[in-house]
């Protein structure tokens, strides 16, 4: 059950995280009218790709 537990820590860790730095992505480009970064865009595919294999290793 701790593992169970443990994976589910990691998965909300991970989208709390994710959600972040949508959010300030979207912050900036809505009002600061400023196209992200292609390197912050990778990074978070990447984090999104470690996400689901995560969640798939169930």
């Amino acid at each position: 059950m701790t593992d169970i537990k443990q994976k589910k820590d990691n998965v909300k860790m991970h989208l709390k995280d994710l959600r972040q730095n949508l959010k300030k992505m979207h912050l900036a480009v809505t009002e600061e009218l400023i196209l992200p970064n292609p390197d912050e865009v990778k990074k978070l595919m990447n984090k999104m790709d470690q996400l689901l294999k995560l969640i798939e290793s169930k």
